[in-house]
């Protein structure tokens, strides 16, 4: 999970530097370059790319998909950081609705973790003026939709092959990409394509560990660690994008990294201990 997050961050940084393109075309060239790696591997692995669980598969792509889009423009149109930090309540979302759909016991003390992490953020955001209304719920609506797509992978779980669940995932979001570039497409420059080639190998490599964590870890437990994110944005934001951050900046990150290692440590704590029962 957390090679994941660091590739995810890599990704971050590269769709900022092409703001000036539509996200929805960002978001097919993310996944169309995605499907083609994901397809090349399965077909020298020799998986079948069709799947069993197409329904579940279908709704993992679609909620990827809102996630991703939502996301891009939140990316676009506020600082990395901040943008990152919205989106990264999705471990929030993902918790609830692991415990109402999936039935997963969340213990009561996990939920202060997150507290405290949720605390880090709130933190975090302060009184950013570049916040609306509008992008701030466009943040929220990613971060719901990514809790919905954790879960979903999650019940995939010894149901499909992790480059299947990918497969599907990428393969909806370029055709829904594709399908809104037909009206609005803007002719990417060169060095926008090399960044745009750059997303698309990132979200490969994301989202391969993103699914092998998820189905190999409680959900509550493996999406706390996507709270690193928003250090390596706000890592990124100072040594290429030149934003600047206040200590309550620093003072929220030390808050969300308290509430992941407990929540961490709580995870393995209680592996250690179903193993031993």
């Amino acid at each position: 999970m957390m090679m994941a997050t660091f590739f995810f961050a890599l990704m971050n940084v590269c769709i900022k530097q092409v703001s000036h393109i539509p996200p929805m075309e960002v978001v097919f060239f993310r996944c169309f370059i995605a499907l083609a790696i994901a397809g090349v591997s399965m077909r020298i692995k020799k998986i079948d790319w069709i799947g069993s669980e197409r329904k579940l598969l279908l709704l993992r792509g679609v909620s990827g998909t809102l996630a991703v889009y939502t996301f891009f423009i939140t990316l676009q149109r506020m600082p990395l950081a901040t943008a990152v930090t919205i989106q990264y309540l999705s471990p929030i979302f993902t918790t609830i609705i692991a415990g109402l759909i999936l039935g997963e016991y969340i213990p009561k003390i996990q939920y202060l973790f997150f507290a405290v992490s949720f605390a880090g953020i709130i933190v975090l955001k302060g009184f950013d003026t570049s916040i609306t209304m509008p992008l701030f719920l466009i943040g929220l609506t990613s971060a719901l939709c990514s809790g919905a797509a954790y879960n979903f992978v999650r019940t995939l779980k010894g149901k499909e092959n992790p480059l299947v669940v990918v497969f599907h995932f990428q393969l909806i979001g370029a055709i829904t990409g594709l399908c809104f570039m037909l009206f609005n497409y803007h002719v990417p420059t060169l060095m926008d394509s090399v960044y745009l080639l750059l997303v698309g190998i990132f979200t490969y490599l994301g989202q391969l560990y993103l699914t092998k964590a998820l189905q190999g870890e409680a959900v509550g437990v493996v999406s706390s660690i996507n709270y690193l994110g928003v250090v390596y944005a706000f890592i990124f934001g100072i040594l290429i994008f030149n934003e600047h951050y206040t200590v309550f900046n620093y003072l929220g990150v030390a808050l969300i990294l308290t509430g992941v290692l407990l929540s961490i440590f709580l995870g393995k704590k209680q592996t250690i201990k179903d193993a031993t029962a």
